[in-house]
């Protein structure tokens, strides 16, 4: 009995150890990091995918066709001002590669040009993140989906960004979500 005990506040030690070491390491942090990552390992647990737990994704409502939901999506950006600085129909050329039909897949690329200047001068490391991308994408099913990054890891996954720099962040991801949200459903 005594050993048991002993194991369990061995056991109970270390975990207040780890905790202890989890606070001070990430004090500072954004409040709503800690809710976002548990999200992430949550995600990444259940589909062992990194990829599928770090974006954001929609699917199109059944009856759209890819050409309608590019049309959405073109004209939902210029409403949203938001700039296209540019597509890539890597399905077309995929196919155009393997000399046979393939899936349909494009990636556009947005961008507010100040927003992103202001991510890059507050952290260099944001260029990464740019353009915003949203890809139209169909499954093996042949059903269309749209997927972008979770801007939130960008947003509140570490410290807090300036007051700024973080509105105007906040202001382009809610443009792509509902890009998104209104692509999926066909709106113009």
């Amino acid at each position: 009995m005594g050993f048991l005990r002993n194991i369990l506040a061995l056991l109970g030690l270390l975990v207040l150890v780890g905790l202890g070491w989890g606070a001070m390491t990430f004090r500072g942090f954004d409040p709503a990091a800690g809710r976002l990552y548990l999200n992430l390992a949550g995600e990444l647990a259940r589909s062992g995918n990194p990829a599928e737990a770090m974006v954001w994704k929609r699917e199109v409502a059944e009856g759209l066709s890819y050409e309608e939901v590019d049309e959405s999506i073109r004209s939902l950006a210029m409403d949203l001002n938001i700039r296209d600085v540019g597509a890539l129909p890597l399905g077309d050329q995929v196919a155009a590669m393997k000399g046979a039909p393939w899936r349909k897949l494009k990636v556009y690329l947005y961008c507010n040009p100040l927003t992103a200047a202001a991510m890059v001068d507050y952290a260099t490391a944001y260029a990464a993140w740019l353009p915003c991308r949203v890809s139209l994408v169909e499954d093996e099913q042949g059903r269309l989906w749209l997927y972008t990054l979770n801007m939130d890891y960008m947003l509140h996954g570490g410290r807090p960004l300036p007051a700024d720099v973080a509105a105007q962040g906040e202001a382009v991801r809610n443009s792509i979500l509902s890009l998104m949200d209104k692509a999926a459903e066909g709106d113009f």
